[in-house]
């Protein structure tokens, strides 16, 4: 049985395509598909793709960034008023009836400040100012501090008060008063004062 032309012509074009696909004439097919151009890169391996989005290794001199420290809000400074007077004794009560405690800290990491220098000094029962009605208290090893005294009375318009001046060491020297309620028996008031540094 005879082929005819048009089967041997395929056949022949059969055998040429395999011929070039065994020898692999890569760019004779880019040029026969058009792709004038340079190879396409490979594409990524999964090794790659890890190393690219792995985090960067810090290098021993290099530490990890950590949050600021916590601040306190500094405590409101006050009137140092006429009556004050340095060198008042060392003691924690002048009276009965009120209770003023609290933590002598720092605004810079709210740490306590153990040592802390509290000066008082308050009217006495009969609205004036004495010797008797004033001392000196040093903060314990917590920065914890505690004063008792009477209630103090108002005067001239006022409302009650104690004052307070507070020094500590590398700190700003902070003045402010306390103004119980009346009735109050006690009172939590903490003393934030503000490193010497810090710009005001």
């Amino acid at each position: 049985m005879s082929l005819s032309n048009e089967d041997e012509g395929r056949g022949a074009m059969s055998r040429i395509w395999e011929v070039l696909a065994m020898i692999g004439l890569l760019g004779f097919c880019e040029a026969v598909r058009g792709g004038d151009g340079p190879p396409a890169p490979p594409a990524p391996t999964p090794m790659a793709i890890l190393q690219e989005t792995s985090p960067p290794t810090l290098s021993p001199t290099e530490s990890p960034s950590t949050p600021e420290l916590e601040a306190c809000a500094p405590t409101p400074p006050d009137a140092l008023g006429p009556f004050y007077r340095p060198g008042a004794p060392v003691r924690s009560k002048v009276g009965e009836g009120f209770r003023l405690e609290g933590v002598v800290r720092s605004s810079q990491g709210c740490r306590p400040l153990p040592g802390a220098r509290i000066e008082f000094w308050l009217a006495g029962p009969d609205g004036r100012y004495a010797d008797a009605y004033r001392a000196t208290v040093f903060a314990d090893e917590q920065g914890a501090y505690a004063f008792e005294s009477h209630f103090p009375p108002s005067y001239g318009g006022r409302p009650p008060h104690i004052h307070i001046r507070v020094t500590a060491e590398g700190h700003r020297v902070l003045v402010t008063q306390y103004y119980p309620q009346p009735g109050q028996t006690r009172g939590q008031f903490d003393l934030v004062l503000v490193p010497e540094e810090s710009s005001p």
